[in-house]
């Protein structure tokens, strides 16, 4: 059957075609953006808690340039997991915990994304601690990070398993898109 000049399985086949290279190619595009620009995961865990609760759906960011008290996600330093923190220290910073209070280069920190009711219950929920007692360490190393969890009292976290090298970081939360009532960027 020919319709004004055109066969109909002609133009079939080519919107069939056009159908084709479109999937292909917007599969091209997730694909590059999943591998080099940003990701989806799901937080697993309570080291994290009020700011991230377990079953969280975020994007993380893959390229940017991370500062103090960001989130991150990073490979885990003993397992082959995915740990989401808190960016405490960053190369050269000195850190103390005295008196449940941190302090960064000899500068007191407050650190509001622990201020709620659950978190004053415990009032030394951290522990006191220099970085020279927990890593031998006065400062932290070059191409390293010092994280820990919002929920220090159940925060598997740089006091126990070190520094965070640079080459394991997977990027920065940018984003929450689960639950929907807590949608939008993290505090």
């Amino acid at each position: 059957m020919k319709l004004g000049g055109i066969s109909l399985k002609t133009s079939l086949s080519k919107e069939i075609g056009s159908w084709i290279k479109a999937i292909a190619i917007a599969f091209i595009i997730v694909f590059i953006c999943r591998k080099y620009l940003f990701t989806a995961t799901t937080v697993y865990g309570e080291s994290m808690e009020p700011t991230f609760s377990e079953f969280d759906r975020i994007i993380v960011g893959k390229h940017t340039s991370i500062e103090r008290f960001d989130i991150i996600v990073f490979q885990s330093p003993d397992s082959d997991e995915y740990y989401i923190k808190r960016v405490i220290g960053l190369p050269g910073d000195h850190i103390e915990m005295k008196d449940n209070i941190l302090y960064i280069n000899g500068k007191k920190h407050l650190e509001p994304y622990l201020m709620n009711e659950n978190v004053q219950q415990f009032r030394n929920a951290t522990g006191d601690f220099t970085l020279q007692e927990l890593t031998g360490k006065d400062v932290v190393p070059e191409e390293t990070l010092f994280v820990l969890g919002d929920n220090r009292l159940n925060s598997y976290d740089s006091r126990f398993f070190g520094f965070v090298p640079f080459n394991t970081v997977l990027g920065e939360v940018k984003f929450r898109y689960y639950p929907l009532e807590e949608i939008g960027m993290p505090k």
